[in-house]
């Protein structure tokens, strides 16, 4: 086998994940309503091969965020978020799941679900729940029975193929589950009002009354909870709102330069804030992508590195946002303006679970760390 096929192929899904970022950006503004879906983007990653692409090499695919794939990884979360971050969050979540599949799937699991991304079936991951009414199973003859409710679920109604956590009994370590569905199945968009990311389809699924058979299980009890990879995975997503943070600045930029205010020094100072931030951005996404990647560092240590980046990416995103609407003014709040809907999407997006958790123990294993500064992150 030629070695370097892999790279060639990780290489052509750069590629792809550009000619889709632009044909994802034309739309966008369609897509911003509530309900919206970006079901010709989707479509058109399918074409590209983007949703097979994360099948593992070995099983046929072209091995896309497998080593040395993780930072044409990055680059294709990057560009697909720049594109769209709607489209961006949908296919981060359809990576995660294929993910999950090769890393604990059985041989079966993994050849059957590998083949239906193959064929176009969208993925998707599905963890969230409310306090009361959370997914549970029961034994159901030759099968199992699934009652209770996945909330925030995005891409609800368009994911054939949901990654869901579902517990025997409150006290019981969760179990992950395959569940197979049709298009509009379930899905229940009302709740969701939130003034971004309204492309994402994000909602709730009520999975009450539905049989699915026992191979639906993938792996063991809290699999899905396995460190460093469950924490470690949010550069994922870190990766797509770099793309949407890189889409702000450019909106910004581009208005200034059309505006004719670029010999205003206040303007360029803005400017300037604004591409160290998108910068340093980007070299803690690709960092982190290589850390989880080549997994050298003991695993808390790699747990706090993420954090940090992600962080790092929502610091740029929330500076980035303030220096472009105060450089553009109001012209960046009337519906219309390039500004407009991506600074909507990205502050939506920036607001992931638990930042001040992630911020102290990240600090907490810098604090406890033996090395010198320089060293802490070296293997």
């Amino acid at each position: 086998m030629d070695v370097r096929t892999p790279l060639r192929l990780a290489f052509h899904a750069v590629g792809a994940a550009r000619r889709a970022s632009s044909l994802a950006a034309q739309r966008a503004d369609v897509h911003d309503h509530d309900g919206g879906f970006p079901s010709e983007d989707v479509s058109d990653l399918a074409e590209a091969g983007l949703i097979a692409a994360p099948v593992p090499f070995a099983a046929g695919g072209a091995g896309l965020g497998e080593e040395p794939g993780s930072g044409d990884l990055a680059h294709v979360l990057r560009l697909v978020g720049y594109g769209s971050l709607a489209l961006g969050r949908i296919y981060e979540g359809h990576v995660n799941a294929l993910q999950l599949v090769a890393r604990y799937g059985d041989p079966g699991q993994r050849r059957r679900l590998f083949a239906d991304a193959a064929n176009g079936h969208l993925f998707g991951v599905w963890n969230t729940e409310p306090p009361q009414g959370g997914l549970t199973l029961s034994n159901s003859g030759a099968g199992l029975l699934l009652e209770g409710v996945k909330t925030y679920a995005s891409g609800a109604g368009y994911v054939t193929r949901a990654l869901v956590t579902a517990r025997r009994k409150p006290s019981d370590a969760p179990l992950m589950l395959i569940v197979l569905l049709d298009v509009g199945m379930r899905a229940d968009l009302s709740a969701w009002q939130a003034q971004g990311m309204r492309a994402s389809a994000t909602g709730t699924l009520d999975f009450t009354g539905l049989n699915v058979t026992l191979d639906a299980v993938l792996g063991e009890p809290d699999d899905y909870h396995r460190q460093p990879h469950f924490s470690g995975g949010a550069w994922r997503f870190a990766a797509v709102q770099l793309g949407g943070v890189e889409a702000v600045f450019d909106a910004w930029r581009r208005h200034v330069g059309s505006a004719g205010r670029g010999a205003d020094p206040h303007q360029l100072a803005r400017l300037g804030e604004g591409a160290i931030a998108v910068e340093t951005a980007r070299h803690w996404v690709e960092r982190a992508a290589n850390v989880v990647a080549e997994n050298a560092l003991q695993p808390d240590r790699i747990i706090a590195f993420v954090n940090l980046a992600r962080l790092a990416v929502e610091r740029a995103g929330l500076d980035v946002l303030q220096l472009a609407q105060r450089s553009v003014g109001l012209q960046g709040f009337l519906r219309g303006h390039p500004l407009e809907r991506r600074s909507r999407d990205l502050a939506t997006y920036l607001r992931q679970p638990a930042p001040d958790r992630a911020l102290t123990t990240a600090a907490a294993e810098v604090l406890s760390a033996p090395e010198d500064a320089g060293d802490i992150w070296q293997p």
